[in-house]
């Protein structure tokens, strides 16, 4: 006699409906995102992601909020000595004044780690990251979730450019995100994403310091 499966708490099933989305999309692009293709990827019940998320946009806003999530997450994961995946909980405003309390190089150090995650075992993820915010630029209902799902990371950024000694985090914190982001394309789906070697951290570690460098001279 088969044991029956057991249904997973209502927030369980929230996350794993989310992920399961973000997969799809990285995988298939958004025509392959449906409330059906959800429910089949999962393992659940017809129904399912519908009963969840009613629409497409609360089905593709449950992404966005999953995606600052993880990647939130993973910047408090980096495991870097000088514990940047603490600074983000500091106020920005506490920066300008302070002196500098973290050191450039363990800090472009842990940037490199968490872009190489992000081009190695976190690429799926990224490149649906990508795929889904053209979406918000073309659906106005989706662009409030989308600018929330954002401002996480910038807040964590402003938090380390403020303890690397910024003058003005925030603005830096735009142009440090900015620059990941285009990185981040430009390896994983930019016109020579194909042909590129394998991310090196090494060299990953060389562009962050200069990135920083070049941030923090701007904001200084």
């Amino acid at each position: 006699m088969s044991t029956p499966r057991r249904t997973p708490p209502a927030a369980d099933r929230r996350t794993l409906i989310a992920d399961t989305a973000i997969d799809l999309v990285a995988a298939a692009g958004l025509r392959g995102l449906t409330h059906r293709a959800v429910d089949g990827a999962a393992g659940l019940p017809a129904g399912s992601t519908s009963y969840y998320f009613r629409t497409r946009t609360a089905l593709i806003g449950a992404c966005y909020q999953r995606l600052a999530e993880l990647d939130l997450g993973d910047l408090g994961d980096v495991g870097d000595p000088a514990g940047l995946g603490d600074l983000g909980g500091a106020p920005a405003s506490e920066g300008p004044s302070a002196s500098p309390t973290v050191d450039r190089d363990a800090a472009a150090a842990a940037l490199a780690g968490l872009l190489h995650r992000w081009l190695t075992v976190g690429r799926a993820r990224q490149l649906a990251r990508f795929e889904l915010s053209l979406e918000a630029a073309r659906n106005p209902e989706l662009e409030a979730d989308f600018h929330r799902a954002g401002q996480g990371a910038r807040v964590r950024a402003a938090g380390i450019l403020a303890a690397l000694g910024a003058q003005r985090p925030e603005e830096a914190a735009e142009l440090l995100v900015a620059w990941t982001d285009g990185l981040l394309y430009d390896r994983l789906a930019g016109a020579l994403a194909r042909s590129r070697p394998a991310p090196d951290l090494a060299e990953l570690a060389s562009v962050t310091r200069r990135m920083l460098d070049a941030v923090l001279a701007h904001a200084a």
